[in-house]
């Protein structure tokens, strides 16, 4: 598995992607795609909606499990990607390009976001 390295990752599994006008993208990383299995439903936050770095904003379901989907930074959501919400598999398929998740604009961003070699050490460790 080989995570972006321009990306930033969460503890809890999401990815970031650097700020462009102040909004990134959010997505679930390849190793949260393969543990929770087959994605069936995506819960996303809306647009204008206001989340919470640390804090839940949504949930995927998967055919295993329910699993809570966390803001990485705080910010206003100024878009939700439609095509998961139709075809929720392709969290699975394309976790860090047509499975993205929202995109936000950035207003707060936690100090413990880690590099792409810190959060493979960290999934490696799972």
């Amino acid at each position: 598995m080989s995570n972006p390295q321009q990306l930033r990752y969460s503890k809890e599994h999401e990815w970031l992607s650097v700020a462009e006008d102040g909004v990134s993208t959010v997505g679930i990383t390849e190793f949260a795609a393969n543990a929770l299995g087959d994605v069936v439903y995506a819960q996303l936050p809306e647009v204008g909606d206001t989340v919470t770095a640390g804090e839940t904003c949504g949930e995927l379901e998967s055919t295993k499990s329910v699993s809570d989907l966390y803001a990485p930074v705080t910010g206003e959501i100024t878009e939700f990607n439609q095509d998961v919400v139709d075809d929720p598999s392709l969290v699975n398929t394309a976790p860090f390009e047509g499975g993205w998740l929202f995109k936000v604009r950035v207003t707060g961003e936690p100090d413990d976001l880690l590099s792409a070699d810190e959060y493979d050490a960290l999934s490696a460790g799972n």
